[in-house]
């Protein structure tokens, strides 16, 4: 008699073939950010999804941020943090520390995914001229080097895809002069899908997903259309920082996205049970209702 564990891996398997089927040859772009990136277990769980995700006929782009980590850093090198409206103030220095960690963890990144078998190319925005950017500003205020993305040229990552080569971002763009900036990479994100024409957008966060009651996590809801985010926004069932990330969801696909998925970065390949298990564990953000899934599933 066969094992039950081995008959229950074969099920998995199974399970998964109809969303291999559908997404193969597809582009999704998954946004990296929050604890699972200084949790070195969950940066490798993070890392085997996505080059499984690679190896199984997907096209992943991943998009990763790096706040935390800055954060140690204008601290290690005895920098002053400033802040405007909540929003950190990032002047010459600061940006310079900025890049200088962002193109290190984008580096570490492309290590542990080559570690792996598959090839990755490590970029900012600023290559190629991926990301060009105008000066952002808080209610009026002057945040120093945050940019605001104009323009998106896809170019260099259609390259690299046709090569075979894993993309891996990081969220800094330049100005018409040339000047760096950082960019939020919830939104760089959002932009690079919408520019690749991507059928899935992933923001792994540090939160399970959108909840019905922003207090209460037994109210997440599995799936979402664009209407109902958009009045969950309007009605104040959701709050703080679930609104820029929704309001990127929407924005995401309108222009193009076909799915956007909101996952808990913390739970162990989250990527993979939100993309190949009929249930899902996070939030799927839809075009309209057509786009649900049947009942038997989700």
């Amino acid at each position: 008699m066969v094992n039950q564990k081995y008959l229950d891996k074969a099920e998995v398997l199974i399970e998964a073939l109809p969303y291999i089927q559908r997404f193969n040859r597809k582009i999704i772009v998954v946004k990296y950010g929050g604890s699972a990136m200084i949790d070195e277990e969950l940066q490798q769980n993070v890392i085997k999804d996505v080059v499984l995700l690679k190896l199984v006929g997907f096209k992943p782009i991943l998009v990763h941020g790096g706040g935390k980590e800055i954060s140690r850093w204008v601290g290690k090198v005895g920098m002053e943090p400033k802040f405007v409206n909540g929003l950190r103030v990032t002047d010459e220095d600061t940006m310079e520390v900025a890049e200088m960690v962002l193109n290190k963890v984008n580096k570490g990144l492309v290590s542990m995914v080559e570690s792996l078998g598959v090839k990755a190319v490590g970029l900012s925005g600023k290559d190629g001229g991926l990301l060009q950017v105008n000066k952002k500003f808080s209610n009026g205020e002057d945040i120093g080097y945050v940019g605001e993305i104009k323009n998106v040229n896809p170019q260099v990552i259609h390259d690299l895809l046709e090569k075979d080569f894993l993309p891996i971002i990081c969220p800094i763009g330049t100005d018409d002069s040339y000047h760096s900036y950082n960019i939020n990479a919830d939104d760089a994100a959002s932009a690079i899908a919408e520019a690749m024409n991507a059928e899935k957008l992933a923001f792994l966060s540090d939160i399970e997903g959108v909840y019905y009651d922003k207090d209460d996590p037994s109210t997440l809801i599995s799936e979402l259309t664009v209407a109902e985010a958009g009045g969950l926004i309007e009605s104040g069932h959701v709050a703080g920082g679930m609104i820029p990330k929704l309001q990127n969801c929407i924005t995401a696909i309108e222009n193009g996205v076909n799915r956007v998925h909101i996952l808990d970065g913390r739970i162990p390949h989250c990527l993979l049970l939100e993309i190949f298990t009929n249930k899902g564990i996070g939030t799927a953000i839809l075009r309209n209702e057509e786009e649900k899934y049947s009942n038997e599933n989700k």
